[in-house]
């Protein structure tokens, strides 16, 4: 064990809970969950996220860090007339289907085919309501959105990755200053809620499906290609087969999908971590001891957070997803053929339209596959 293994996975912690709780936040608003079910949703986050990390590392003997599915989060806080019951039901089947993207190899194929202009185009339609409301909250509350926004585009320029948290811990300085926040209700411990799940066609299609691909798209694949680049061998079944499993057990204290850490795990799988290659996975034990942490006072963050204003919560968010958004669009729009395709099932998805009780996620994702399946089939018989 050495110092720079702490560090790195101290700063991983950091920037992967600081970065994304006001996302999880918003979801939770979005689907009506109370106090104690957001408590709960964050604690059983932060312990799938624990569990999963010590697993496979402590296991493989090797960094695989796990975390939440921010983009996921960002879907189900975009969703409209959902309830937290048939949303938790929705994030029983997304568990269940990345069990059986372990089990079956067949639908691993299938989710590989999906091309990565249609998904990436789907996560930026999602990403991208998230980044426009931030700049609505620039005329409601111009003194605590714009020093925010300057901070961002400056710290960027020397790390992206801490330019989040110096808005997060600015945003919260200028609220207190500027007299915008409220009385902090009592801090205590975490404690697990149990949701009785609802399943309906509307959250499956929705929710679930959605869930399970950008999860896989956006957070699944882009870990696996992490840890690929740092030279590791990465057992993909067992991998998936307890991401999904930890997801399955916690779906019911409302955590919505557990699953590799992508950004989060470069910082632990690089040099700065451990000089050897094979010791990095010490990272993995120190990473999980502080998430475990994080559960236990998740309880008086959902309180401290619902002191803040409004204005804050969604500026961060919206500036947390600008990476993602870049990376989506850039990802979508990198294939020239598959340009209009992209096109269409970024507009469908962005436009928030809901037909028969369904998101817009679905329609944007099955709008794409559609006008790919007829340039495919004309390009057959032309």
């Amino acid at each position: 064990m050495r110092a720079s293994v702490i560090i790195s996975a101290t700063v991983a912690i950091l920037v992967g809970f600081g970065s994304s709780v006001a996302i999880i936040l918003a979801a939770a608003a979005a689907v009506g969950a109370n106090e104690a079910q957001t408590s709960s949703w964050i604690a059983a986050l932060c312990l799938a996220t624990a569990v999963t990390t010590a697993i496979l590392s402590i296991r493989y003997r090797m960094p695989v860090v796990a975390a939440w599915s921010t983009p996921g989060a960002a879907l189900i806080a975009s969703s409209t007339g959902e309830t937290i019951e048939t949303a938790v039901g929705a994030f029983f089947i997304a568990a269940v289907l990345t069990l059986l993207t372990a089990i079956f190899k067949p639908l691993g194929k299938l989710i590989e085919r999906i091309p990565t202009s249609i998904a990436s185009a789907m996560l930026a339609g999602v990403l991208f309501s998230f980044v426009l409301a931030l700049f609505d909250h620039v005329k409601t509350a111009p003194q605590l959105v714009l020093p925010l926004l300057v901070l961002y585009v400056v710290i960027r320029l020397f790390s992206p990755i801490w330019a989040v948290l110096a808005v997060l811990f600015a945003g919260i300085g200028l609220a207190l200053v500027l007299g915008m926040t409220t009385t902090i209700g009592p801090l205590h411990i975490s404690s697990l809620v149990w949701i009785t799940p609802q399943f309906n066609v509307q959250s499956t299609i929705g929710i679930a499906l959605p869930l399970y691909l950008v999860t896989m798209a956006s957070q699944n694949l882009p870990g696996f290609a992490v840890l690929k680049a740092a030279g590791y061998t990465v057992p993909t079944r067992p991998v998936l087969t307890v991401t999904g499993l930890v997801s399955l057990l916690t779906a019911g204290a409302g955590a919505h999908a557990t699953n590799l850490a992508a950004i989060t795990a470069s910082i632990c799988t690089g040099p700065d971590a451990h000089p050897d290659k094979d010791k990095r996975w010490l990272c993995g034990p120190v990473y999980a001891v502080g998430y475990v942490i994080l559960a236990i006072f998740g309880a008086s963050l959902v309180v401290l957070f619902a002191s803040f204003p409004k204005a804050l919560i969604t500026t961060v968010a919206g500036i947390a997803l600008i990476g993602p958004l870049a990376a989506s669009l850039s990802g979508s729009m990198a294939a020239d053929e598959d340009r209009f395709v992209a096109i269409s099932t970024f507009a469908v998805t962005a436009s928030g339209m809901s037909a028969f009780g369904v998101g817009s996620a679905f329609w944007g994702l099955s709008a794409g596959i559609l006008i790919l399946g007829l340039d495919q089939l004309y390009k057959r018989i032309r």
